[in-house]
């Protein structure tokens, strides 16, 4: 047994694994947050989180056993993607990459400065940003896509599971590989048989989108997200070779949007992320798979 005695990080309470972690394994979602004087948040912003370090990441990466991370820009930043930078630059190439979000005013001097220090993606938050209609959402993934593909990024979006079922053959025709957030925004409680869901996994497996595991808070109202189970278990069955898996750390997003406003701090989810692994080494079934999700398919799609 491992060592379930509390270890705290931003307050929570983290449980170690209770299997042995594979070395290389890599957490593939997390964020960067603060301080909020040296890096402050886009007056756009839809909400404003509280302060969650290197230091902080550091302490949950050890506690976990993970020996790598991905840190994907978070939107109360818009295209300023400075902290995501300085963390990747602190943490080294040997831990960490990077996913960025740009626009049009990104130059591809910046896109290029970016690369060197790590970021090897660019996320389409079509979710938060609240697109629904498939033509803007081609049109924003077709020019992310156009921008990167030269430095061998891949775009990551974050969209339901209608707006991806109505872009399948635009994202099958897309010159980069695609990662999908959080389960494709799958509903657990309808199960596999919901409307969209044979869409995603055909991009599965066709091995054009990788989906992360990340998250079930986001698709499950149940405590211990038990109805999350069927709908990891069949996007692993359909290729492993193109799962990863994400905390999200340090959680943010626990207020529904409108019930606070943009500019009040809206705390973290006290989520253990220790017991989140245990949840993907259950879903994965055997040490093949769990090795690849969380060590071969990281090191291949982001360049470990």
């Amino acid at each position: 047994m491992s060592d379930r005695s509390a270890t705290s990080v931003l307050g929570v309470a983290q449980s170690a694994p209770e299997f042995a972690v594979p070395p290389g394994a890599c957490d593939c979602h997390v964020h960067v947050f603060g301080p909020t004087e040296r890096f402050p948040y886009s007056p756009a912003r839809r909400y404003t989180p509280p302060d969650a370090s290197v230091e902080d990441l550091l302490a949950l990466q050890h506690r976990l056993a993970l020996d790598r991370v991905v840190i994907v820009h978070p939107s109360p930043y818009g295209a300023d993607n400075a902290c995501t930078v300085d963390a990747l630059r602190r943490l080294g190439p040997a831990r960490a990459r990077g996913v960025a979000v740009i626009d049009e005013q990104t130059t591809d001097a910046a896109l290029d400065d970016m690369h060197a220090a790590g970021m090897r993606g660019v996320r389409v938050n079509l979710e938060t940003g609240g697109v629904r209609d498939p033509g803007t959402a081609q049109q924003q993934l077709a020019w992310a896509a156009a921008r990167v593909e030269p430095l061998g990024w891949h775009v990551q979006t974050y969209a339901t599971l209608g707006v991806l079922a109505a872009l399948h053959e635009a994202i099958m025709g897309l010159p980069t590989p695609v990662v999908i957030d959080h389960f494709g925004r799958a509903d657990a409680a309808k199960g596999v048989a919901q409307p969209g869901f044979d869409a995603l996994l055909s991009l599965v497996r066709a091995g054009k989108a990788y989906v992360k595991l990340s998250a079930p808070y986001r698709i499950s109202e149940h405590p211990a997200y038990p109805d999350a189970a069927p709908i990891a278990r069949a996007l692993i069955d359909a290729n492993p070779a193109r799962m990863l898996w994400g905390s999200d750390w340090p959680h943010p997003g626990a207020t529904p949007r409108g019930h606070r406003a943009p500019h009040e701090i809206e705390p973290f989810r006290p989520e253990d992320n220790g017991r989140a692994l245990d949840r993907l080494a259950e879903w994965a079934g055997d040490g093949a798979r769990l090795t690849a999700i969380l060590v071969e398919n990281p090191a291949r799609l982001y360049d470990f």
